[in-house]
């Protein structure tokens, strides 16, 4: 996947179009992305004890990553990633727009 924990992305479909998050968690096998502050869905939990309290809890639910854009700190935008192998055989991923390299978080 070419998105990775601790990234900065933008939303390019659904109702938070356009907003701009820290990615949380990450599941590669659902092709999925945790997003902060992004697709909130209310969770009504019962009371489990006397001292646990019970109500509707707001938290962040996964988004597809087809629907994310990863943020270029040289553009200041959501972009296309590409990747390019460096001399020592690791993986780099690179904008698309402006070809500067995009460091992981």
């Amino acid at each position: 996947m070419h998105i990775a924990k601790n990234d900065i992305v933008e939303v390019i479909a659904g109702n938070d179009r356009g907003k701009r998050g820290k990615v949380l968690r990450v599941n590669p096998k659902a092709s999925r992305v945790v997003i902060e502050g992004v697709n909130f869905i209310h969770r009504h939990t019962k009371p489990r004890s006397q001292t646990e309290q019970g109500g509707i809890i707001e938290k962040e639910a996964p988004i597809h990553v087809s629907n994310v854009k990863l943020v270029c700190s040289k553009c200041n935008k959501g972009v296309r990633v590409r990747t390019k192998i460096l001399a020592n055989k690791k993986k780099e991923r690179i904008c698309a727009e402006c070809g500067e390299m995009i460091e992981r978080r």
